[in-house]
């Protein structure tokens, strides 16, 4: 390789004057080119080795984040109907299990999106498996309603990293060629909601005491003992064993490299080679980058007189503080470069509502199985066609993820008006399952319902890290997801007082739709050039 042939495509600095006197601003910008001259060495090099072995493997542990997710978000709706019929609990309060979880959603986003820049990628991609699985798997244990709701917070807490982190990793493993599949990447929610639906069916309906019945707790025999009522248990156990086996594969079987991006923030550009050279030799490749691209860079940075290095004291305790309020204070000054101009600050805003309305909207619609229930119930529909119900429903998210992957790729479409659609006919769905009167017409605005809720949020999902620049993509998209994690946590506490008053759910649908709706309105102000295909990241 000829000398200062990659260093040479990249500018560098030369108009400082070498006498002026420095400020931190200055040496906050100079840090920050130089770590991104040396990203787009990193990218150059990913995407001449192109997708291999180790990006094939990064997108299904990272998937299995994503399938996690909503996993444990469907189970929490799921076993509803045979835990208050066990437990007596009222339907004012039946809601407070989705709120804890919800509130454990959404300090684990902001914990984990902290964490991730702390501990690096590697730790907290495996960390939060292993937190989860422990909490959830002991969800299954308690009779207490109270301590359900404490599990359900730190289940919560666990989960409330994964699409953040999976998202942060796959980008920044990917070949720019291949970064549509971010959108693809949530093929693997409804892949775990339909897993989840199965298992449910398999285990509910028959280790299930009968829906007639009251809590023993509530009236005397016959009621429903929780030796007959043991379904939602087991259910809990088999998505707590697979929790930690995901845990097992990412950390014991596959050999996880640090990001190279991350590491080169970190000013440890051996490592970050080192890792570029693992995933080429994992790819049965050979990687063409060296230390000296990245010494060149620093030595036409004036030998780092424009560096502002950063220097991290030893000690577990002393380095977990100092980069915590490193990372605080550069929260703090990201958030304010979000809105350094009017079109940045309306795109931030525009983002953020986006995600509240949007988490509100399926935060929302996640009572359709319980509402299911009761009209099933009511018209005396079997437990067992109940769950069958949602195995059906839930597999329509399937193709919904497949035809946002395809869509976005349309030059006339892109990523904002394919957004518009699916969010557009996902509150549409919502509205006419008010008008329904009958099961499989419910079934079948149910499924409309989350296809058109799958394809939204894959999109969006693929869509906020590219964005936002660099400097300010994980602030921006780890405020917008803690925004959105309020609001699901505020949902579910309305919705169960509004269910108590009418079980048929029409005005907790309406407030689905209606989210939704605005939603919709805050995609269609977005700028008409805000679109990402083909664009590089760093």
């Amino acid at each position: 390789m000829a000398p200062h042939s990659r260093a040479d495509k990249i500018p560098i600095i030369t108009d400082v004057d070498e006498n002026a006197p420095l400020t931190a601003a200055d040496r906050r910008e100079a840090t920050t080119l130089l770590v991104q001259r040396k990203m787009h060495l990193v990218n150059e090099e990913l995407d001449r080795l192109g997708f291999g072995r180790y990006q094939l493997c990064i997108f299904f542990l990272c998937g299995m984040g994503y399938f996690l997710d909503l996993m444990w978000a469907l189970l929490f709706g799921l076993v509803l109907p045979p835990l208050q019929r066990e437990l007596g609990i009222p339907d004012a309060q039946i809601g407070d299990l989705g709120t804890c979880f919800s509130a454990g959603l959404t300090l684990g986003a902001f914990f984990w999106g902290v964490a991730v820049d702390i501990i690096g990628r590697r730790w907290a991609f495996n960390l939060t498996c292993l937190f989860a699985s422990a909490s959830g798997t002991a969800f299954g244990f308690p009779s207490n309603y109270y301590a359900l709701l404490a599990l359900a917070f730190l289940t919560g807490i666990g989960v409330g990293g994964n699409i953040s982190i999976d998202a942060t990793i796959t980008l920044e493993f990917l070949p720019k060629k291949n970064r549509y599949l971010l959108v693809a990447l949530s093929i693997f929610q409804p892949l775990g909601v339909v897993v989840c639906s199965g298992m449910a069916f398999g285990l509910i309906p028959p280790f299930s005491c009968d829906q007639t019945l009251k809590s023993c707790l509530l009236t005397s025999a016959p009621c429903c003992e929780p030796s007959t009522n043991r379904g939602w248990r087991y259910l809990t156990f088999a998505v707590g064993g697979l929790t930690f086996l995901t845990f097992v594969v990412r950390f014991l079987i596959f050999s996880f490299q640090e990001s190279p991006k991350f590491l080169l923030t970190r000013g440890k550009d051996d490592r970050a080679l080192a890792a570029v050279e693992y995933i080429a030799k994992f790819n049965r490749q050979t990687c063409n980058l060296r230390i000296t691209d990245f010494t060149e860079l620093d030595e036409a940075a004036s030998h780092h007189r424009y560096i502002d290095k950063e220097v991290v004291p030893n000690g577990i305790c002393s380095r977990f503080t100092h980069v915590f309020g490193h990372a605080l204070k550069s929260h703090g000054h990201h958030l304010k470069g979000l809105f350094k101009t009017w079109r940045s600050a309306r795109i931030t805003l525009t983002v953020w509502l986006i995600y509240i309305t949007d988490f509100w909207g399926f935060t929302m619609a996640g009572f359709l199985p319980l509402i299911l229930s009761n009209l099933g119930i009511k018209n005396d529909v079997s437990i067992y066609h109940t769950y069958l119900n949602y195995i059906i429903i839930n597999t329509c998210g399937i193709p919904g993820v497949l035809i946002a992957t395809g869509i976005i790729e349309i030059k006339f479409l892109g990523r904002k008006w394919s957004m518009l659609i699916a969010s557009m006919f996902m509150s549409a769905s919502c509205f006419l399952f008010v008008f329904v009167d009958g099961p499989i017409e419910r079934v079948g605005f149910n499924a409309m319902e989350y296809f058109f809720q799958s394809m939204f949020n894959a999109i969006l999902y693929g869509w906020t890290p590219e964005v936002f620049p660099a400097q300010l993509r994980g602030s921006a998209s780890g405020f917008a997801s803690t925004l959105g994690r309020i609001t699901g946590f505020v949902a579910p506490q309305i919705a169960g007082h509004l269910l108590a008053n009418d079980p048929t759910g029409k005005m907790v649908l309406y407030l689905a739709g209606g989210g939704v709706a605005i939603s919709s309105l805050a995609i269609l102000s977005l700028p008409n050039d805000l679109e990402t295909r083909g664009k590089e990241v760093y």
